[in-house]
């Protein structure tokens, strides 16, 4: 811990003037959970967890924040006397960082933040109001493709199906798991979806096969590129504190690959993040930390992708005071 860390600041880092590079985002939301609790109080542990993050990266080259400014915003408010509302104001918090001139993360949170965090992306002038130009990078043991779950079409096992509802025009996923027939036959059928098994990728005979294809797949992608990455992607031992741990997941390593991966594919272009279904572990920080250390390596990634001409600010440069958009899009959709 240095000594100019800053308590409450992602990676413990002062910010540096007014203008915003990275901007971290926390969304404590939690209201649509099916098993484990506490994804509300898991964006706070990251930050808090970051404060222990070596500042190194590897790939960069340079300790972070490399000449950047990174900015962790005020959290989410949670205000909202429902779902729809409280959808609405997860988009209305969002969206003015998606004006180009920075590159947003957001913390969660359970992964039903994804849906409105898509339409807040429909801002950013590389998507400029269609989202069939937007492709999401998915890791995750669940498939998340449901048509409802609890009578809840807005669950957080359906975001990914509600961000095909959106209109993205592409959804690669990896790690996946867990998954009802019903979500088993959508990847079958529609075209745009692309999803790599955990019994393929992690298989002892031919995950290598398998991983290698992934990669390959990721370095082919083109356009703006979303990356959400909820955290029991991962092996269940690494992340034993998330909301839905399952076995048999993603190694450390493998997501480290992927997300260094996407960043660097050459014609994409990654003009958002979210780590999410992040839950503050009792007795050892391990599963906040390991968030933590994911969230840094996409800052890095992002940083990388910067110095090699991949990302470019769009648009105006708006500094750290931005007022939130109205929606209602969702409190007209949700039942």
């Amino acid at each position: 811990m240095s000594e100019d860390y800053v308590e409450g600041n992602f990676l413990g880092l002062p910010v540096q003037g007014e203008n915003v590079d990275i901007v971290v985002l926390q969304l404590p939301y939690e209201l649509t959970t099916s098993y484990g609790q506490g994804t509300a109080q898991g964006p706070a542990a990251c930050v808090a967890a970051s404060g222990q993050v070596e500042l190194f990266d590897e790939a960069l080259g340079q300790d972070l924040p490399a000449g950047a400014s990174i900015y962790t915003a005020p959290e989410w408010d949670g205000e909202g006397k429902n779902l729809g509302e409280q959808l609405d104001n997860i988009c209305g918090y969002l969206q003015p960082w998606y004006s180009g001139d920075c590159f947003p993360i957001a913390l969660g949170g359970e992964h039903g933040i994804l849906p409105p965090l898509v339409l807040a992306a429909q801002h950013h002038p590389l998507v400029d109001g269609d989202l069939n130009r937007l492709t999401v990078v998915q890791i995750d043991a669940h498939a998340d493709l449901r048509e409802e779950l609890g009578g809840e079409a807005y669950s957080h096992a359906c975001a990914a199906g509600r961000s095909l509802d959106l209109g993205i025009g592409r959804l690669l996923q990896v790690g996946i798991r867990a998954y009802s027939k019903q979500e088993a036959e959508l990847i079958q059928s529609d075209e745009r979806i692309t999803t790599f098994f955990a019994r393929d990728t992690q298989s002892p005979t031919r995950g290598k096969e398998a991983w290698n294809q992934w990669l390959k797949t990721l370095q082919t992608l083109s356009g703006p590129i979303h990356l959400t990455l909820d955290i029991d992607g991962l092996d269940g031992s690494l992340v034993p504190a998330t909301g839905t741990p399952v076995p048999g997941g993603l190694s450390f390593w493998q997501v480290i690959e992927t997300i260094e991966a996407v960043f660097a594919a050459p014609k994409a272009t990654v003009i958002s993040a979210d780590v999410n279904e992040i839950v503050a572990q009792e007795g050892t920080p391990l599963t906040q930390f390991a968030a933590a250390m994911l969230a840094t390596k996409a800052i890095g990634a992002h940083l990388k992708a910067r110095k090699e001409g991949r990302w470019s600010p769009h648009g105006h440069v708006l500094g750290r005071n931005r007022t939130p958009s109205e929606s209602t899009f969702f409190r007209d959709s949700v039942n």
